[in-house]
């Protein structure tokens, strides 16, 4: 059986820029933006700034903050892994690094059939 595979990982890009936004904020998390306001976007918080609900699904974290995704967005993306990567441009009006001249891409790839059987449950908040 292989290892279970991280659900949500970081670019050395994106860690550089959570390091430089803990630096200046504080410990920071993460929530994976519904596609509201900001479409489909990781959008970043100081910690204590988003309240999570309570059957927010809690993926992991990355550079030390964690990270979050609604119950019912989960289901749609349970089978994939999702890859935090930064591009050129404005963040999202309400996300940490609107500003800084980056803003935070969500990436995703499909888990293999062995990754998904290693997949532990999800951790609910």
């Amino acid at each position: 059986m292989i290892e279970a595979p991280a659900r949500v990982l970081a670019t050395p890009a994106a860690l550089e820029l959570i390091s430089r936004l803990t630096a200046e904020h504080g410990p920071i998390m993460f929530h994976q933006s519904g596609g509201c306001c900001d479409g489909s976007s990781p959008m970043c918080y100081p910690v204590g700034d988003y309240l999570v609900a309570p059957d927010d699904v809690r993926l992991g974290s990355v550079g030390g903050a964690a990270f979050f995704i609604s119950a019912s967005q989960f289901e749609y993306w349970k089978f994939t892994q999702l890859i935090i990567d930064i591009v050129p441009g404005m963040g999202g009006m309400f996300t940490l690094e609107n500003g800084s001249g980056q803003r935070f891409l969500t990436r995703s790839r499909v888990f293999g059939e062995a990754e998904l059987e290693a997949l532990p449950t999800t951790e609910k908040i």
